[in-house]
């Protein structure tokens, strides 16, 4: 008798586990490459990401800093800042702060929401330029 409540118990405490690890938002460690996001951001610095959760829609907001797939080539990650939303076509449009050395939607046009990785919440490194949030 013992073993069919002990092995409900545990089979109860797996879903919980599960369950709770699903609500929770992924974590992202992404470094800026390239001189597109000066002066807010500087080649070299790393940035958390976090991806949106799953019961809340991942769209962003204008102003926010995020990372998304290269529309182009998509195994490459980018970090822009979102200057558009249009949620009837279901896509987004980022620029770089730099215009000057970024490619970004005005070049590849509006992304795909399905290609948003996250947000950028937390700038940690490098030490000297200061650990600080991030949009």
């Amino acid at each position: 008798m013992t073993g069919a409540p002990l092995a409900r118990r545990v089979a109860v405490l797996v879903l919980m586990a599960v369950g709770t690890a699903a609500m929770f938002r992924s974590v992202h460690r992404v470094e800026v490459v390239g001189d597109s996001m000066t002066p807010s951001l500087m080649p070299g610095d790393r940035l958390v990401v976090m991806s949106p959760p799953w019961w809340r829609p991942p769209w962003p907001v204008p102003g926010t800093v995020v990372a998304v797939r290269d529309p182009r080539l998509p195994q490459r990650l980018l970090i822009k800042r979102v200057v558009a939303v249009d949620r009837g076509a279901g896509t987004f449009e980022v620029t770089g702060d730099n215009p000057a050395a970024s490619t970004d939607s005005r070049t590849f046009g509006p992304v795909p929401r399905s290609l948003l990785v996250g947000r950028a919440v937390y700038r940690y490194a490098p030490a000297d330029r200061g650990v600080r949030g991030v949009w």
